[in-house]
């Protein structure tokens, strides 16, 4: 059964393009290599401009194999280089009970 994980990036001055194009080319990444199931994503903006994007492992070994996949290590190379991973409770809209965001349209993935 799949596991639904929401990734939380805070992009960093002025890399807020870079950090949706690397968005864009991480579950096509994930998928090629069996880690993502095919349940399409949600890419969401939260007030402070934080991305969350909500995506589906394939399991937990999935999660465990990407820790150990060059090109997963590489994907996350390109996330350190535009964005900083915050924490879900961090944003304003967790302490909501019916928490709101802006739909986040992504460019096409890289090759």
């Amino acid at each position: 059964m799949g596991r639904i994980v929401i990734a939380v990036f805070e992009p960093k001055d002025g890399m807020e393009d870079r950090l949706k194009q690397v968005i864009a080319g991480r579950l096509p990444l994930l998928r090629k290599l069996g880690l993502a199931t095919d349940r399409p994503s949600i890419t969401i903006r939260a007030s402070r401009l934080t991305i969350l994007d909500v995506s589906e492992w394939v399991d937990d070994d999935a999660i465990d194999r990407a820790h150990e996949t060059a090109e997963v290590m590489q994907l996350w190379d390109r996330f350190e280089e535009c964005c900083e991973y915050v924490e879900l409770n961090s944003i304003d809209e967790a302490t909501h009970m019916f928490s709101t965001f802006d739909a986040v349209e992504l460019p096409a993935a890289e090759s």
